[in-house]
């Protein structure tokens, strides 16, 4: 029984595929008026005489869809015939935006949108272009704006696409609020970000403007500052709250910082042929590292350091994985996986998406070239090195095998952004008020070069300023600036002179060694120096036309964690300026140093030592007078800005030395409460002295020093800095001051 029931089973299945199975030996096509009757069939996949189930006329319905240019689509088989009947989607005439004066923008919802001009109509397509472009206007500012479609349909089977937009109002950011479990202070968390509150002296700023793509940079932005910070679990979150009745939102990030977490122990393996001593660097590395606050920086200096040792032991394809393991809730284990990786070479790069940029700038980041190794590890090097450059909104890599095995091909696919910008800024205090405004573009010509302009005004001088900076001048892999400026400097209402200096300039700076910077710089100046009845002898004696000829230059050793806001480590700097043909013939050397230390979570020790020398080369003549120095007022705080020093009459004439001696503890701690207030302690004591034009001239060879408490706030009206500040020794003469205070921003 069981035997008759499986034959009947399976007789009927076979009977069923039969009747289900189907072939053609020729195609008919109709419906179509512009694609082909054989592209037509080419999409459907099918093939002549073979056996067809139903299955296989679905999918080859499905691919005739999916090619984009047919709404409707029948596929059946009679008498051995394939019949594909299809309606066409009708050809787009024209795409206008209305509602949008601005020709960047219809430009840029052009490119963001799939479907153009003499493409087929899809109306699914449509609608998520709809979408796109409301995306694009939000991530512009334009958070209410309305887009609505129109669709005309003409007599020749073309329809016309009409965007009717209203752009509304852009999104403004009311107010920026931190919370959480965020550890450092709101104050010093804005200063991370780039979005900004809405003020109304922010009228240049675009980032007063609520926008996605800026808000998800912030995230980036917050949580590499946690990283660094020590904080290896720290979640950032983002929501948006809008204020009743109005455009502006109130732009809040949720930090969870978790624990702090410290360097454990570190391991490395490498491929038994590998020469061991090769790594000994890294090893040391390893040893510093343990026990210390986490940073992934830290771990950015160990994967350079592979690269380093893989570029000179000829480890062309090397790779390397990390592995990290948490040990007691806060501290981390790290093991670097070094291996051979596959060996293959770049068979062709194809850069896309740079309309404005130079495809070889874009090369010249790249490490490797066609017909080069390829190395994954310096290929990702490459892609941050072009993502620091600023001129990228995204930077996108693509490694596909090559035509045969061991080729590769790389597609590297930016996004520009707008790389113009105007900067304007403001500030008032204690020594007068300052205005500035400049120009700045960062990819002048599509190479990447440089361009400044700015114009800065004070109490005392005026001053413009042109820079123009290539940075990888003559294939070098260096930077080359060069600098045109124009300042004029009146002191008649103090000290009865006046002085004019225009001066061009061409300089570079590289890193010669690891951590040590070069410097060098050459300028041709011409100086007038005038004077009125209230300047004294030596000054009036001074008086004329200078033209000088300099080479300057400095060494900088920078063992700073960071560049900005430095947490540990220190900075030395020696510099001079030399003259080449000068009427003045005056040398001036200087050296700098500043060390920092973090003692807690953002309290920061720092000390320093700034000195200067200026003398004439040459017995009989003195320093120019708009050659001495005058101590910076940064360097010693309680005295007024350069109403100390040696005196000729009532003239503080500066001196030929000058040294400083600096520290400073931050206190972020202190008054939790106060989230847009800063607290640090400080101890300044300098000397200036020396005048080598007169003898009996007071020399002021006396330490001057100070302590007090500065403080920074952000006010309604800018960030305002303000010091008390209380002298401890002082000469006779000196212009002591306890209270000084600075409240500036940029628009």
């Amino acid at each position: 029984m069981l035997k008759f029931l499986s034959k009947t089973l399976f007789i009927f299945l076979l009977f069923s595929g039969t009747l289900s199975a189907e072939t053609f030996t020729d195609y008919n096509i109709t419906g179509n008026e512009r694609v082909s009757n054989k592209t037509i069939f080419n999409f459907s996949k099918l093939q002549k005489d073979l056996v067809l189930s139903k299955e296989d006329l679905n999918k080859a319905l499905k691919n005739i869809y999916e090619s984009g240019f047919f709404e409707k689509v029948n596929i059946s088989i009679n008498n051995n015939i394939l019949n594909i009947n299809v309606v066409e989607y009708p050809i787009i005439q024209e795409i206008e935006f209305i509602g949008i004066k601005a020709k960047k923008t219809i430009k840029l919802l052009s490119e963001q949108t799939s479907l153009k001009v003499k493409s087929s109509f899809n109306k699914f397509t449509l609608q998520k272009d709809v979408d796109q472009v409301t995306n694009v206007l939000r991530q512009s500012g334009y958070y209410f704006a309305k887009v609505n479609i129109e669709q005309k349909i003409n007599s020749n089977n073309t329809v016309s696409l009409f965007y009717n937009i209203e752009m509304g109002k852009k999104a403004l950011i009311k107010e920026i609020k931190f919370v959480g479990d965020k550890k450092f202070k709101s104050r010093k968390l804005r200063s991370v970000i780039l979005s900004e509150e809405n003020k109304f002296w922010k009228f240049i700023s675009k980032n007063r403007f609520l926008d996605k793509q800026r808000t998800q940079l912030d995230k980036r932005l917050l949580k590499n500052f946690y990283l660094d910070q020590g904080y290896y679990s720290v979640q950032v979150e983002e929501a948006y709250t809008q204020i009743f009745n109005r455009q502006d939102f109130v732009l809040t990030y949720k930090i969870d910082s978790g624990k702090k977490f410290t360097f454990n122990n570190f391991d490395i393996k490498i491929p038994e042929d590998y020469n061991i001593d090769s790594f000994d660097n890294l090893v040391k590395t390893f040893e510093d590292l343990k026990s210390s606050t986490y940073s992934y920086k830290n771990i950015e200096t160990i994967l350079s350091e592979i690269d380093k040792i893989a570029a000179e032991d000829n480890y062309e394809f090397i790779d390397v994985s990390v592995e990290e393991t948490i040990i007691d809730e806060n501290k981390i284990d790290f093991v670097f996986n070094i291996k051979e990786g596959e060996k293959s070479y770049v068979e062709r790069i194809n850069i896309l998406g740079n309309n404005i940029t130079n495809e070889e700038f874009i090369r010249q980041k790249l490490v490797a070239d066609e017909g080069d190794p390829f190395n994954s590890l310096l290929h990702n090097k490459a892609l941050n090195e072009l993502k620091s450059a600023n001129i990228f909104k995204t930077v996108k890599s693509d490694v596909k095998d090559g035509s045969s095995k061991g080729l590769k091909i790389i597609d590297i696919t930016v996004e520009e952004k707008p790389t113009g910008e105007i900067k304007a800024g403001a500030g008032y205090g204690t020594n007068g008020s300052t205005f500035m405004v400049g120009i700045q573009e960062n990819n002048f010509n599509g190479k990447g070069i440089k361009l400044g302009i700015d114009l800065t005004l004070n109490e005392e001088a005026i001053k413009g300023k042109f820079n123009y900076t290539n940075p990888n001048f003559g294939y070098s892999d260096r930077s080359v600036t060069t600098s045109i400026e124009s300042t004029t400097t009146d002191r008649e209402k103090d000290y009865g002179y006046k002085s004019s200096l225009s001066r061009a300039a061409i300089g570079t700076r590289f890193e010669q060694y690891k951590n040590l910077y070069f410097s060098p710089n050459i300028s041709i100046s011409s100086e007038s120096l005038t004077t009125t009845s209230k300047a004294s002898a030596n000054y009036k004696k001074q008086e004329g036309s200078y033209f000088d000829t300099l080479f300057n230059y400095a060494l900088t050793y920078d063992k700073r964690d960071s560049f900005y806001r430095p947490k540990n480590g220190f900075i030395s700097t020696f510099s001079q300026e030399l003259p080449l043909i000068s009427d003045g013939y005056s040398i001036i050397n200087g050296y700098a140093i500043t060390g920092y230390k973090e003692l807690s979570d953002d309290s920061i020790f720092s000390i320093g030592i700034y000195t200067r020398a200026v003398n004439s080369l040459k017995s009989n003549n003195d320093v120019r007078v708009s050659k001495r120095l005058f101590l910076p007022s940064s360097k010693l705080r309680g005295f007024e800005s350069g109403k100390i020093g040696p005196k000729d009459g009532d003239d503080y004439v500066g001196g030929n030395y000058m040294a400083a001696f600096n520290t400073s503890l931050s206190l972020p701690f202190l008054f939790q409460d106060f989230d847009n207030v800063d607290f640090s302690l400080f101890f300044d004591a300098a000397n200036i002295w020396h005048v080598d034009y007169s003898k009996n001239v007071d020399q002021s060879n006396t330490v001057r020093s100070a302590t007090g408490v500065a403080v920074d706030v952000t006010t309604p009206v800018g960030p305002l800095s303000f010091s008390l500040t209380q002298p401890i020794t002082k000469a006779d003469g000196d212009v002591t001051e306890s209270f000084r205070f600075n409240v500036g921003t940029t628009f």
